[in-house]
Order: C-alpha cells, then sequence, then structure tokens
C-alpha cells in the first residue's frame, strides 16, 4: 500500500472519530451503546460516573448513589390499562445509564422553560392555569400517585402537564421537584407525550431531564424522559413516587410498573437545594397548563370537565404523602388546598371511596377541561 493511500486512510479515520465526538460532544463521553427508538430520538449509553449530568458545579465532590438506601415495596397493581412507556425499547450495558441526544436547541429550550417556569408555589403567573390538590402540612418526605395521561392537541407555544411535586419557599427563593408526563411542542418539538422531571434549586436555576447538569440518571432501562405514542382519547399511565433518601439526602424518582418489580430512575442530588434538608414544606399533585402568547389556553387532562364518573375524565388516584416520619399516608389525612383558578376552563371532583378498574383508588379526584381564549391570566 503506498504511503499516500495509506495517509488517505488514516485521515478518513480520523475524521470518522471526529464527526462521532462532535455528534455526541454534549454528552460529554462517547456511548458504549446507542438506541433510536423514534424518529430523532436517540439515547446514548454512557458510562454511570461519567454522564454529563454530574458535571453541575455543585456537585463537584458528590458521590453517586447507585439505589435508595430504603427499597421501595413492590406494587402489584393491575389496571387492564396502557402504562406510558411500559416498553424495553432501551436496556443499556451493564454500568451504563440511557442519555437522550439532545441537540443545542433542545439544551437551549430546557434553560429557557426552566427560567420562565411558572411559580411552582402559587398560581400567580400569567397564562399558567391549575387543577389540583396541594398539601402545606410537612414537612414531607415524598408524594406518590397513580395518574392518566391523554394525546391532547396543544399548540406550539402552549403546554400541559400532569405531575406530582414537592417543594418549599423562603421568601424569593423556591426549592422545587417535580415529575410526570406533558405535551410541550416548543420545548421537544412535537405532539407527543412524554415524561419528565424538572428541579429548580438554591441557585435559583434548574433544568428539565438531563438536558442540563442536575439528575442522575441511575436506571440503566427507564430513563427520566422519554416519549408515549399514546392515541386520541385512549389514556396511558403513570404510578410515580418522589421520595427523600432517608440515609444521604437525595430526592429519589421511583416508576411503580404493573406485574414488574419498581425502578428506581434516578435521583436529584441533595446538593443541589438549600431548603429541601429536612424535607419539602409542601406536597402537590394535578394538571398544570400555559397559554399561548395570544391567550389561548390548551386542554387539560383529557380535554373534558369531570362529571362524576371517574372514567370519563383524567384522573389521580392512590395520592399519598411520606410524613416527616417517613410513614407512608393519604394525603388528605393532612389539611389540603384545592386549586383551581380558571373554573371556565379547568374544574375538579374531588371523588369518594371507590374502585377503578377493580383496584382500590384511595385518596382521588378527576380533573381538566378544554381550555379555550376566555380562561383568564
Amino acid at each position: 500500500m503506498s504511503t499516500i493511500l495509506r495517509m488517505s486512510l488514516v485521515m478518513h479515520l480520523l475524521s470518522l472519530l471526529l464527526s462521532t465526538a462532535i455528534a455526541h460532544s454534549n454528552q460529554r463521553t462517547m456511548p458504549l451503546k446507542s438506541f433510536k427508538i423514534r424518529e430523532n430520538v436517540t439515547y446514548d449509553c454512557v458510562d454511570i460516573y461519567n454522564q454529563p449530568d454530574i458535571n453541575h458545579p455543585l456537585l463537584k465532590t458528590h458521590k453517586i448513589q447507585i439505589k435508595p438506601s430504603v427499597s421501595r415495596p413492590e406494587l402489584k397493581m393491575q389496571t387492564g390499562k396502557n402504562e406510558i412507556s411500559n416498553k424495553n425499547e432501551i436496556e443499556c450495558p451493564n454500568g451504563t445509564v440511557p442519555i437522550l441526544r439532545s441537540t443545542k436547541e433542545f439544551i437551549t429550550n430546557s434553560q429557557i422553560f426552566a427560567e420562565k417556569h411558572f411559580h411552582p408555589l402559587s398560581t400567580d403567573s400569567p397564562g399558567t392555569h391549575v387543577a389540583g390538590v396541594r398539601s402545606s402540612g410537612g414537612p414531607f418526605r415524598g408524594v406518590k400517585a397513580y395518574f392518566s395521561g391523554f394525546k391532547l392537541n396543544v399548540g406550539k407555544d402552549q403546554a400541559s402537564y400532569g405531575q406530582i411535586y414537592v417543594g418549599s419557599g423562603s421568601g424569593n427563593q423556591v426549592n422545587y421537584i417535580s415529575a410526570g408526563w406533558m405535551i410541550n411542542p416548543d420545548l421537544f418539538g412535537d405532539q407527543r407525550v412524554w415524561t419528565f422531571g424538572f428541579w429548580k434549586g438554591k441557585d435559583g436555576k434548574g433544568c428539565y431531564n438531563t438536558a442540563c447538569p442536575g439528575f442522575v440518571q441511575v436506571s440503566k432501562v427507564v430513563p427520566i424522559v422519554e416519549p408515549n405514542d399514546l392515541k386520541p382519547g385512549v389514556p396511558g399511565y403513570l404510578y410515580y413516587s418522589i421520595h427523600q433518601d432517608k440515609n444521604t439526602g437525595n430526592w429519589w424518582i421511583t416508576r411503580f410498573l404493573r406485574n414488574a418489580p419498581s425502578v428506581d430512575i434516578g435521583y436529584w442530588p441533595k446538593e443541589l437545594f438549600n431548603l429541601l434538608d429536612n424535607g419539602a414544606n409542601i406536597a402537590g399533585v394535578g394538571g398544570v397548563v400555559q397559554a399561548s402568547r395570544s391567550g389561548s389556553s390548551p386542554p387539560m387532562g383529557n380535554g373534558n370537565f369531570p362529571n362524576g364518573d371517574r372514567h370519563n375524565s383524567a384522573i389521580f388516584t392512590n395520592i399519598e404523602v411520606l410524613n416527616s416520619n417517613y410513614e407512608q399516608r393519604n394525603m388528605n389525612s393532612f389539611p389540603i388546598n384545592y386549586l383551581v383558578d380558571s373554573e371556565k376552563c379547568y374544574r375538579l371532583i374531588v371523588g369518594k371511596r371507590g374502585v377503578f378498574y377493580k383496584y382500590p383508588l384511595g385518596f382521588f379526584f378527576n380533573y381538566g377541561g378544554p381550555g379555550g381564549n376566555s380562561c383568564g391570566v
């Protein structure tokens, strides 16, 4: 082989390696394996100890926690319905975790939305409307709920969420963690239902999912953010919990699956927060929408007002909190507030004792509505 040919091959190989490194530069480490599960949706399996999310300035001395100190109980809740993302589309090799491959635009949008995120401890934000239940009888060590998600027609500059959350506020400072499902075309670039996690911490900043440093992914199978191809009118279900680790103080998100062991997806390290060391002052669940700049609000839940029939609108069931002693209690065991700020467009009905597809509901409510142009500000 001539010297010129050898040099040509070497340069070609270097070019390929460089282009691959650039494509994954936002992950800051070369993936061991990749999964393309949808058009424009690819996950890279990266070393759990070198994942990009631990590059946050507050985590310089953080030691990764592989599993919670106390195992969460396995729940056998067979609803007979679809669970959001309950598919083994991703299974990274041992020692690696799935990180959504993000474009620069997605990373930028995630930071913008985090900055513009509605004030999580109140409804005082232009264009934001809520329908949910919140308890302020803390401190709380966690919150858990089983809830539905639906495909909705949400405009490009609108958003519709279903979430569980914990938080604390002091003056103008807010610490906040939430997780659930969302439809947010400006953020994700499509109309699909995505699972998500969000945090706001001690520096007044935060982020969604793994788009910027903060959240530590631990599960090799279930990522914190994932698209779901739900059909119109057909619900998908999530059973999520957020809880503070009893020994480390980190805040874990756990996914309970039907007929399968629970999955500890990952956690938000305690170092990110300054108001959540000894639990959260509030815990809540519910729906949230963000109106477009024109003032038009999107649908919430499944787009229907609740009418007393628990099957006809979106639902949160089995709503529980962990008290200061890590004891699990129905949320209505504590003083609660019902948050509905625009009854023209969204409503909420708290249910009585009952069952849902043959399974106990615990404390539950139905919520939602069609939205529109007269929801207020």
